[in-house]
């Protein structure tokens, strides 16, 4: 039960939103990051969200005053996360799913509002049987909106059911 150590860093161009979509199973609208950047796989990765005011949530929260959802600006910082185990195991197109374990020390520092470019910080702190610890924090104009804790598990695809 020991933990991973780290290994080699391997620094990977920019990937846009069709390559963050063979990573991961997410699709509009819970697609949250457009361009995965500043890529040290497996380590550390930067998503890109540009928050626009056609986003389906600002619809309901909220018309008068449209701020971003705190739960959605962690769900982004864990889609970058995924994308970033995703490339850093060489996982793109294999249909693997990453699912949330736990949420820990979860602040909301100011208010993300349409129009801004949300940049979403992930950095692996360990991985011990095959769970990753990432820290996250998520800034606008190199302001702290955001920063968790989280926790995920690679799982393979599920397969499919045979019909009769």
């Amino acid at each position: 039960m020991s933990e991973t150590a780290p290994g080699p860093v391997t620094t990977l161009p920019d990937i846009d939103v069709q390559g963050i979509m063979r990573l991961i199973p997410h699709r509009y609208p819970m697609l949250l990051i457009d361009r995965l950047t500043q890529i040290e796989a497996p380590e550390r990765a930067v998503g890109i969200k540009a928050v626009t005011i056609n986003e389906p949530f600002f619809q309901g929260h909220f018309p008068d005053d449209p701020i971003m959802p705190g739960v959605l600006i962690v769900e982004a910082m864990a889609q970058t996360a995924a994308a970033l185990v995703g490339v850093g195991q060489g996982r793109a197109g294999k249909g693997d799913l990453v699912y949330f374990l736990g949420i820990e020390n979860a602040r909301f520092r100011r208010p993300v509002r349409a129009g801004d470019l949300l940049h979403l910080e992930v950095e692996r702190q360990k991985s011990k049987l095959g769970i990753h610890w990432y820290k996250g924090r998520a800034l606008v104009d190199g302001k702290l909106c955001a920063d968790a804790v989280f926790n995920a598990r690679v799982a393979p695809p599920p397969k499919e059911v045979a019909a009769g």
